[in-house]
């Protein structure tokens, strides 16, 4: 084994110097990849030599057409003199996400191949199909360790004649609980094949891997800093405790301060639902993603994600997910890590990450490729600790003695006009709220992945305009709440959310100059009621 360290200072090596397929160039240039990224440019070459290795690099730099353009490339030129059909290459990823997005990836690469190159995806569909595809021997298998086994031992799929195995975010496989099947299904390989372990981190789990499966390998380590350089990535962070989150993100998004694509993180699964129940309450439309939801309901929610259909998505770091002990029925999801959200401008830390390494995973679902973005962090004084660690790990990977994540221009007293609403409708959410809210989509969600299931199979364009992002109703929504009245808006952001001021719903005469005059008198009182209570108290403003 030898390493080989990477630097992003010498001349790039483009694709067109790479010897591959001009199928595969055509592909390339209908995707609008200029040039390859640096891990691309490295192990490319590498991997068309025949040599086994291990790829580690941040999320969003390139990791998946670095192994399978070469592996793509070899299946060419096998087929040139092969005399019958068969298998030859394996890909394994933890999550059934990647999975599905590596399959995306890669027929896309292989756009122009037509059908001489075949790819299959066994983690989502059901057993007799699956056994229906692998009886043509298709050219590249994707799928989860135990789904791979299970079809082996079964007789379906044979990998006797494998030439290539990839096994993708290396690190998460054991963790995810994969190891004895992994160890198992090492036994039905060819006593020769060509290896490559995908991985953004170099744990002791991808070091016992590289033991099992790799013969003297080349390790490449990008020499970069775990997330893209801060003028792509910016990081920010507001101050904030408990109580000030709800008002903070209320103003945040409706005054569109914060525009683009977003995905808000949080801690639990419960506070996903409590977030989405709050936005509801102010008519902001958004959709939750955790690993209760079946497997095709949520990819087919990040591919609505990704298509721009929903603009807002709130995921939860499934801790559970990295834990061996946890439930196997939950070891194939998860949400910050390894799942390609495309074109995410902000990443909101609703909840602080508690730990760095989450951190990390979160930032990098945006600013991937060469797109800019931004990690807005709400920093509670519990959060000190992990906030301090956050920034030394990026003082040192950024080699800076600046302080790396700067403080939003935003002043608390900015968004005191708010806070009434926001408190009253955070409130408004309990516990039982929360659980029937996330029972309901459930419901809803298993019904439409299997009840339709044989409709959209025949009716495939009836599922695009299958949304996930409809009002729970578990919390009363009250109409007015989507409107931000002018006179509650500072006088320093009016310019900026003049284009987020709607008409407000018609109310009954003098419902407006009373609630003014009530927040212009009484705004530092707390314990006063809110404006829309003191319209209803009095009568909404009806004259006597």
């Amino acid at each position: 084994m030898y390493a080989n360290k990477m630097s992003a200072e010498r001349k790039l090596l483009q694709f067109h110097q790479m010897e591959l397929d001009e199928r595969l160039q055509k592909a390339i240039s209908k995707m609008g990849w200029m040039q390859p990224t640096l891990i691309q440019e490295a192990a490319i070459p590498l991997l068309l030599e025949g040599k086994d290795v291990v790829v580690r690099a941040r999320t969003g730099s390139g990791k998946t057409a670095a192994f399978a353009l070469p592996l793509l490339q070899k299946l060419l030129n096998s087929k040139l003199n092969a005399s019958e059909q068969c298998t030859s290459a394996l890909v394994l990823s933890p999550s059934k996400e990647l999975c599905q997005q590596t399959r995306i990836s890669m027929q896309q690469m292989a756009d122009k191949c037509g059908k001489v190159v075949r790819i299959v995806d066994l983690s989502t569909s059901d057993v007799v199909a699956q056994r229906h595809v692998l009886s043509e021997r298709p050219d590249v298998v994707i799928s989860t360790p135990a789904k791979v086994l299970a079809h082996v031992q079964s007789g379906a799929l044979c990998l006797k004649k494998i030439e290539m195995l990839v096994v993708d975010e290396a690190d998460l496989i054991f963790s995810f609980g994969f190891e004895k099947d992994f160890k198992k299904l090492i036994e039905y390989l060819p006593p020769i094949y060509q290896a490559v372990l995908v991985s953004a981190t170099m744990s002791d789990d991808v070091m016992r891997m590289k033991n099992i499966v790799l013969h003297n390998p080349v390790v490449l380590k990008l020499e970069e800093p775990d997330l893209v350089p801060e003028n792509q990535l910016s990081h920010q962070r507001i101050l904030a405790e408990e109580n000030d989150k709800p008002p903070i993100l209320y103003a945040l998004l409706k005054l569109r301060l914060v525009r683009g694509k977003n995905v808000i993180f949080v801690n639990s699964v419960d506070r996903c639902y409590k977030l989405k129940l709050f936005l509801e309450q102010f008519q902001i439309k958004s959709c939750v993603l955790n690993s209760e939801l079946p497997t095709k309901i949520r990819i087919h929610t990040i591919n609505q994600f990704n298509q721009g259909i929903y603009d807002l998505i709130i995921a939860s770091d499934e801790r559970m997910l990295e834990n061996p002990g946890r439930n196997k029925s939950d070891r194939e999801s998860g949400a910050s890590r390894g799942i390609d959200f495309h074109c995410v401008t902000n990443v909101i830390n609703f909840d602080f990450p508690t730990d760095v390494n989450s951190y990390i995973h979160r930032a990098g679902r945006t600013a991937r490729g060469t797109n800019k973005g931004s990690v807005l962090s709400l920093v509670s004084l519990k959060d000190k600790a992990v906030n301090e660690a956050v920034e030394e790990r990026l003082k040192i990977g950024y080699m800076s003695e600046d302080q790396v994540i700067k403080n939003y221009q935003f002043k608390l007293e900015d968004i005191e006009p708010f806070r009434y609403r926001a408190q009253d409708a955070w409130r408004a959410i309990t516990r039982i709220a929360v659980h029937e809210a996330r029972m309901r989509e459930i419901r809803i969600e298993i019904f439409n992945s299997e009840k339709l299931k044989g409709f959209f199979n025949e009716n495939s364009r009836d599922l695009q305009v299958l949304r996930h992002d409809k009002p729970l109703k578990t919390v009363k929504v009250q109409p007015h709440l989507s409107h931000v009245p002018e006179y509650i808006v500072p006088k320093a952001l009016k310019r900026v959310a003049a284009t987020a001021l709607t008409r407000a719903p018609k109310q009954p005469r003098g419902y407006h100059s009373k609630a003014k005059a009530v927040y212009e008198n009484q705004k530092d009182n707390p314990l006063l009621c809110s404006e829309i209570d003191y319209g209803r108290k009095r009568g909404g403003g009806k004259k006597k």
